[in-house]
Formats: structure tokens, sequence, C-alpha cells
């Protein structure tokens, strides 16, 4: 068992990060003990699970990282590190939005930080699924997708791999009760992803304009999916998803409109918000949780 200890810049609110982690069953939080267990997949056959610790304050953020995979250990900090994504200092950003129409929000909710999804792959799988679902539902449907056809390892779960995906029929997956076409677009893009047509990697090296096109241009992956999956699969700064139903609420109270604003509205409001559209959108949400 080996541990290392990060002191991140600014300030981070890591028991809200936990927060919005304990939504998903699949991730092991604890949040009393303010921790929480990160499944890692090294290379094709390398897995290990880290435990993720807050050890500080908001103010003060610092935190542990342990595993008891004792090979690779700066490869496993530097993606531990990259998730929670310690290197972007919040308070720069808190900073940036004073004097703007959302200082309120930034000064009531401080460090509120962006976590990324644990894998490329079962980022892109859990946005698919959760597509056009209602939240409790959508967790419910990737856990039994994942306990299916994933791998548990110490209390953590790992998505299954797009070539066991690729292997499936369709039929597999209505039996958890995905729809039909929900079937063919987590079946169909894994094949391709299997096969090669589609590296996830390479495309992670992308602006978000070509993520876009080259997303897009899959069949079942749409605006919100490829929006999701840009925020939370690669933490970018700059996307606020302007046809949101829970960023038009927000801003429907804190503007105190009669009706909610309209997507082309918000997307025009801001662009006063670049280039840290995202902070905005993660503030926005937890404002009406």
């Amino acid at each position: 068992m080996w541990k290392e200890y990060y002191h991140a810049p600014g300030m981070y609110d890591f028991d809200y990060a936990l927060k919005r982690l304990s939504l998903d069953p699949l991730i092991n939080v604890n949040k009393k003990e303010r921790y929480v267990d990160v499944p890692l997949k090294l290379a094709e056959n390398d897995q290990c699970v880290v435990r993720v610790k807050a050890e500080g304050t908001i103010e003060k953020p610092v935190f542990s990282v342990m595993s008891d995979h004792d090979e690779q250990q700066d490869v496993i900090f530097e993606h531990i590190r990259n998730i929670f994504q310690w290197d972007k200092d919040l308070q720069e950003i808190h900073d940036y939005f004073q004097g703007s129409d959302l200082s309120l929000l930034f000064f009531t909710y401080p460090g509120t930080p962006i976590v990324r999804d644990f894998d490329l792959y079962g980022s892109l799988m859990k946005t698919l699924i959760h597509q056009q679902l209602n939240l409790r539902f959508s967790y419910e449907l990737t856990s039994r997708f994942v306990k299916a056809y994933g791998k548990e390892v110490d209390g953590a779960w790992f998505y299954p791999t797009p070539e066991e995906v690729a292997k499936l029929d369709y039929e597999d997956l209505k039996q958890l009760q995905f729809s039909q076409r929900k079937a063919e677009y987590v079946i169909d893009t894994s094949r391709m992803i299997a096969n090669g047509e589609l590296d996830l990697k390479e495309i992670s090296r992308l602006t978000n304009e070509e993520v876009f096109k080259k997303l897009g241009a899959i069949r079942g992956i749409g605006p919100w999916t490829v929006q999701s999956w840009l925020l939370f699969g690669l933490g970018r700064d700059d996307l606020l998803p302007g046809a949101d139903i829970g960023i038009q609420n927000a801003l429907k109270r804190l503007w105190k409109m009669e009706t909610k604003p309209l997507k082309d509205y918000i997307e025009e409001k801001a662009e006063d918000w670049a280039p840290y559209r995202s902070y905005a959108a993660i503030t926005l949400w937890r404002s009406i949780e």
C-alpha cells in the first residue's frame, strides 16, 4: 500500500464532489469519512482501485491518494489528478465571476469542482444510456448494464470493455429494459470503438467543435450527448448547455423571470461567462439541487 498527498491551489469543495458522485450507485463513496474509491484502467488487463480522501478544507484543500497497486505510481497519481482536476485554480475562477450576474452564486457555492468520469469509454456509454431518461431510471439502467457485463474489484465497478459489449446482441440489452434503439446505439458505438473506427483518446485531443463534428456524425449521438461527454468525460472548461432544463430553471430563478429563458437567449448571455462557462453550468445546477 502506498499513499501520496496533494495540496490543490485555491479552493476546492470535495464534499460537494462526493455528493454528486454518490448519486451513481456504481461508485463507492463514503461522505462521512470523505473518500471515494476510483476504478482505474491502466492498460487492457491492468486494473486497480484507488482511494481518494479529503484531508483538508474548502479553503485549504489537501487530498490523500492510496492504492495497493505498487506499480506505475506516477501514472496512477496523474490519472487521479486529471480526474479531479486539481490543477484548476478554482479561486481564480471564483474571482473571474465577481462583478458578473453570477457573483452571488459563486459566493454561495465556492470551490465547486468539475470531476471527470473515470474512463472515456465508460463516460460515453453512461451518457448514451442516460439520454432522454429521468435521472433515477438512467442510473438504474446503467447499473444493470455494468453489473451484467462489467467487473467488480474491491467494491468498485469497472465498465465492460468495448470489445465485450461489441459481442452482445441487441436482445441482451433489451432484457435489461433497454429500448431497441438505445441497445443499438450502445452496441453499435462499441463496435466502432472495438474495430478501430472510433478512437476516443484521439478524439479527446480535438477542439470542442471538432468533437461535435466527429461524434455527432454517429447514429444515436446528439448534441446533448456530445456536450455531456465534453463536460464530464473530458472536463472541458467552456461549455454551457442552454437547452438543459436544469440550467433553464436555475436561470429563471436567478433572473427572476416568469417563464424559463430560451436556449438562444441563454447562450447569448452566457458569452459573458467565457472561458469558464462549464463552471457557470455546474454552479447553476448546484443552486437548484
